[in-house]
């Protein structure tokens, strides 16, 4: 039976029809006999990280698929800041932020450009100009993470719950900072909404005013002159994978979220880097996955590229990539399923369309089990539509991780208490029988 589980996340897979592809999806329109083979060998159902039609960024899906609840939810400005190694107090907010261009609308500020076009010199004077704010009780740096991303670190008497400055809508206004209208702390919230107001005034001052924008703006370019914020953080303490489902976990991605998801839940890092060639960048990562087996139960193989495909808005960009992902695959894939202690996980965190304007959408994703003892349904194809009339049906959120533990044959009976603390994997991680007095606790 299988003993370790490799999971093969193949981020924002899932999509919508389209009538170039007589109203079929990029992935069911795509040429995939490796994915196709893998379903024949395996159950097959759909899954979605939380409720059908609920549209989730990768941090969250990825946090239901690791097997932990929402409430336990950090923020991904907590997670960037972990993945980016930025020191990070447990009081400290951390917010997502970059640079646009904006434009001066009836006393509001309207997104021009969310990724405007600037050297990389450039961005650098700009953000010299931002790095540092100082109010009476809170101080705010930026601490820039690549290109015209950063994160943004609230310290001092600071709450998380602000609102974003970013919905990333073109031609639109940006919204208000504000606190949100049910927090624990409304008045630390008030406080730390007015202090990120100010200093985003203050940035829009300096770098609608800087010399690099003058520039610009001489040269008929558009001035990169306002800093967005979105999706804050602040650290929590959770169990780590291994204390509670008992699996030592290695997550194998190119991603600073992931990255830092993962040392937020105790997973071992593998950082790798993307190329233009996603199917030689996945197999590889899968060979990375096969070496790591003695040393781990839980391999993460994360590949971010359909996701990215989709938010080109191409569809046909995003059927190359996943025909370029199942070429990649195969380099691999014989070795896996030969391995009867080998349990294959293949799915997505979520699905990207290919058109329209949303991020991300709501539809469940493909989902496959294949291994020793895993039961073979009628599935003959790897795609949103066939798998839904697999064995495995529905699945949702926190199930996968059950499931896993399941095909593993490390379930706990219902009711089973070896451990003070009920943990859901069998055996616990009990304390030894000992020979001694009772009272000895």
């Amino acid at each position: 039976m299988a003993q370790k589980c490799i999971l093969l996340l193949l981020d924002g897979l899932g999509d919508r029809a389209f009538p170039e592809f007589e109203h079929r999806t990029p992935l069911q329109a795509a040429h995939t006999p490796t994915l196709d083979a893998i379903a024949r060998r395996g159950a097959n159902g759909l899954y979605h990280a939380a409720r059908p039609g609920q549209a989730l960024p990768s941090e969250n899906a990825h946090f239901a698929i690791f097997g932990y609840d929402r409430q336990e939810f950090p923020g991904r400005g907590a997670l960037e800041a972990l993945g980016a190694e930025i020191a990070l107090a447990p009081t400290d907010v951390a917010l997502l932020a970059h640079l646009v261009e904006v434009r001066e609308e009836k006393g509001h500020l309207v997104l021009q450009r969310d990724l405007p076009e600037i050297d990389p010199s450039e961005i650098e004077e700009l953000t010299q100009a931002i790095a540092q704010y100082q109010t009476a009780d809170i101080s705010i740096e930026f601490c820039r993470t690549g290109g015209l991303f950063g994160i943004l670190i609230l310290r001092g008497a600071v709450a998380v719950h602000v609102t974003d400055t970013n919905h990333m809508w073109e031609g639109r206004p940006l919204p208000e900072v504000e606190p949100w209208a049910a927090c624990p702390d409304p008045e630390k919230a008030g406080n730390t909404a007015r202090a990120l107001k100010e200093y985003l005034l203050q940035a829009h001052d300096r770098l609608q005013s800087h010399p690099v924008n003058q520039r610009r703006m001489d040269q008929g370019r558009g001035p990169v002159n306002f800093l967005v914020t979105q999706r804050p953080g602040q650290l929590k303490s959770v169990p780590s994978m291994q204390e509670r489902y008992g699996l030592r976990g290695l997550s194998i991605a190119s991603g600073m979220v992931y990255w830092g998801l993962s040392r937020f839940l105790g997973l071992e890092v593998c950082k790798v880097k993307d190329t233009d060639d996603p199917g030689a960048d996945l197999a590889a990562r899968l060979a990375l996955a096969r070496q790591a087996l003695d040393d781990f139960d839980f391999i993460h193989v994360h590949t971010k590229t359909p996701d990215q495909a989709a938010h080109t808005k191409s569809p046909w960009r995003k059927l190359e990539v996943i025909e370029a992902l199942d070429r990649g695959i195969a380099d691999e894939i014989d070795a896996l399923l030969e391995d009867p202690a080998v349990l294959l996980i293949v799915t997505a965190d979520h699905s990207t369309p290919s058109g329209g304007p949303l991020i991300h959408s709501g539809e469940p994703v493909p989902l496959t089990f294949c291994g020793e003892g895993v039961r073979r349904d009628e599935v003959r194809r790897f795609n949103e539509i066939a798998v839904a009339a697999g064995a495995l049906g529905q699945v949702r959120d926190k199930e996968l991780i059950y499931l896993v533990l399941n095909y593993l044959d490390r379930a706990k009976l219902a009711g089973i208490m070896d451990t003070p603390v009920d943990q859901p994997y069998w055996p616990g991680n009990y304390r030894p029988f000992r020979l001694k007095p009772a009272g000895d606790f």
